[in-house]
């Protein structure tokens, strides 16, 4: 694969010829933070629930701080690349991969969870079993491509909608960012009758039908590599590990952090893991760093000091295995994420893993939420989509007052069944916690009154 193809600059739909001194994939970075979508991530569940006066993440701070890990990881990567394949890049390659691939990858990493709807990956699971749950009635109005998007709704293939789809009523294709910065964020490069496990590239799906001709684009001006036409599969591009490399520290640090935050985990047991991630990451004198711990007398401040250190180690390992497999990465052959590697060096970053699975992922209060996502989102969808499917004529009184409940832009009363439907799942992931269950709160009769 030819490093000069990797990376394009054009968009989509539109590509303005004027003078700014920003590069364009610096704009990718500002218009993803003043959007919308980003902004409603600040009412997204990351993990645990917002317990209050205790500050733990939600999307849009996990997406932030995955951004600026994204941006060191490819500021690194980049300087390494230009120098090691120099005599192989253009000039204008040379001056991307050393001062443009860092914001390509902070972008991507900004934006990465912007399709996930509310209350976390439950709020996939529930738009996915409501279709599961109607098979019979609504499966026979699909091809089986478009039931597959359904029952497999993925917030991955929803990123790439939400960032290229234009709605009504709107003058562009969604975000019109770099084909750059859209293919760094597609980690599974395939539609969903493509899914397998065993694959790392097909775990999951990373665009709808709606968006397949979109994506054939940005694969085709970044040189990804096609496995197959039908169902339509592509190699993931090589800018997609950093990407993927960036969200995997950041959760599973922070999620160690906030867990601490709220006693979840105990501070003794969380220093500790701390301090022998560390020690295995390379740091040579932990008995000065427990010095320092020492003489820290806040607890929250002293995993604060170890967190960063502890991202600031993992970034280093990524960097040393990226550059040591990039060319398997190149062709499309490598086969584990970045940090899986690691995780096989590390023991302690294992226990991490373990601890997160055990005592923060099925903590009460995580499947509490989950719960009430199902029964949110399932209660809005059985409320929106009946009536969204019935012609205006057919509709009952109570469908129509149903109908008016999806704002305008939401709307494709002239398209087919498939995009009626992809409408209002726009509508409802794009949702905050708090909007969607407000909303279900009124559908039921609980709360009933305006609201502004």
């Amino acid at each position: 694969m030819d490093l000069n193809s990797l990376y394009s600059a054009e968009r989509l739909a539109y590509n303005p010829a004027h003078i700014d001194t920003r590069t364009v994939f610096q704009r990718d970075f500002d218009r993803i933070i003043f959007s919308s979508p980003f902004r409603r991530l600040q009412n997204k569940t990351q993990v645990f629930p917002l317990p209050g006066s205790v500050f733990v993440h939600n999307r849009l701070t996990h997406s932030l701080e995955v951004a600026s890990v994204g941006r060191s990881l490819g500021s690194e990567i980049g300087g390494k690349l230009a120098g090691k394949y120099l005599a192989d890049l253009s000039p204008e390659s040379i001056e991307f991969y050393k001062y443009s691939l860092s914001s390509v990858i902070a972008s991507s990493a900004l934006c990465h969870d912007i399709g996930n709807p509310a209350f976390g990956h439950s709020g996939e699971d529930a738009i996915a079993s409501y279709f599961v749950a109607h098979e019979t009635q609504l499966k026979p109005q699909f091809s089986d491509a478009e039931w597959s998007d359904f029952i497999n709704f993925e917030g991955n293939a929803n990123a790439i909608r939400v960032l290229t789809h234009q709605q009504n009523g709107k003058t562009s294709s969604g975000f019109d960012l770099t084909l750059s910065t859209l293919s760094a964020i597609a980690k599974y490069p395939c539609e969903s009758l493509a899914k397998a496990k065993g694959f790392i590239h097909r775990k999951k799906f990373g665009f709808f039908q709606g968006e397949a001709d979109n994506f054939r684009q940005i694969a085709a001006k970044t040189s990804m590599i096609r496995e197959n036409e039908s169902p339509l599969i592509f190699k993931r591009h090589p800018f997609v590990w950093l990407v993927e490399a960036a969200d995997d520290i950041c959760y599973s640090i922070i999620d160690l952090e906030d867990a601490h935050r709220l006693f979840i985990v105990e501070h003794e047991l969380c220093v500790d893991l701390l301090v022998s991630l560390i020690g295995q990451l390379g740091e040579k004198d932990l008995p000065k760093l427990r010095g320092r711990l020492a003489g820290i007398d806040n607890r929250n401040e002293q995993v604060s000091l170890l967190r960063a250190k502890a991202i600031s180690g993992l970034i280093k390992a990524s960097v040393g295995i990226y550059t040591r497999d990039f060319e398997q990465i190149l062709t499309g052959h490598y086969q584990a994420p970045l940090f899986e590697t690691i995780t096989k060096e590390c023991p302690a970053l294992a226990r991490i893993n373990e601890i997160s699975v055990k005592y923060i992922y099925n903590h009460k209060s995580v499947v509490e939420i989950e719960n009430a996502g199902y029964n949110v989102m399932s209660e809005l969808l059985s409320t929106m989509i009946p009536p969204v499917l019935a012609s205006g004529s057919a509709r009952t009184k109570a469908q129509d007052k149903a109908f008016k409940l999806v704002p305008e832009q939401f709307r494709y009363e002239e398209g087919t069944g498939y995009q009626k439907v992809m409408g209002v799942l726009d509508f409802v992931s794009g949702m905050t916690d708090n909007y969607a269950t407000d909303l279900y709160r009124k559908i039921k009769g609980i709360d009933i009154g305006m609201t502004i």
